[in-house]
Parts: structure tokens; sequence; C-alpha cells
């Protein structure tokens, strides 16, 4: 196989079938699909950093921001628990009656919000 290939070797299409065997055909075709097109894209970023990198285009910080830049990392847990907080906390405020925010009123009050709050943004990311 060539090195840059796009295509998943069959090896690691055979992981994903395996990894995907308690669903529906359509659901796994359609995991496998989206896999696989991921998978091909970031052979096709990693090629073109190489690239970049080996005929000394770009600064070696460039190619990593171009990496960060197209493969963005999720949030961190903490991240999302204070998004979530924050949300909660502006529906309470806004809309007395949503249902999350009701939810989470009925089990924290203002005082507990600030506590957990300021636990989460302790943490490190």
């Amino acid at each position: 196989m060539d090195k840059h290939s796009i295509t998943p070797p069959p090896e690691l299409v055979q992981q994903w079938n395996m990894e995907g065997r308690h669903q529906d055909y359509c659901t796994l075709t359609e995991s496998i699909a989206a896999r696989a097109a991921q998978w091909g894209a970031d052979q096709e970023l990693e090629a073109c950093c190489e690239w970049l990198d080996r005929n000394n285009q770009w600064a070696r910080c460039d190619i990593d921001e171009l990496r960060d830049g197209r493969r963005p990392k999720p949030p961190s847990l903490k991240k999302q628990a204070l998004g979530a907080l924050s949300r909660a906390d502006k529906d309470a405020l806004t809309n007395p009656l949503t249902g999350d925010a009701v939810a989470l009123r009925t089990i924290l009050n203002k005082d507990q919000a600030a506590i957990i709050r300021r636990a989460l943004e302790a943490l490190p990311e």
C-alpha cells in the first residue's frame, strides 16, 4: 500500500467491523464509512504536514498550528461541566420553567452551584 493512501488497510476495516458487530447493518455501514472518511482525511493531513516540513515550506510551529486547527481537540470535561452549569444558571434566571434548569435547581441552590463552579475552575485542564 502507498505510504499516504487514504484507503484504510483491511485489518483496520475488519477491526471497525468487529467493534460494531452489535449494530444493525445500516448503522454499522454508516459508522465504518464515517471512520474511513476520517481516517483518510487524517492521512491526507499528515501527508501535507510531512511535505511542508520536509520541504522547509513552513516552520514546525506553523505546521503544528495547522494540525491543531484542522483536528481540534474536544473540550475538556472541566470545560463541558462549566458550560453546562453556566447554561443551567442562565436558563434558571431567564426561564424558571426550563426542564434542565428546574431539575438542577431542585437539586442545587445558588450557594451549592457556586461551590461546584469554584471547584471546577480550580481543576487543571
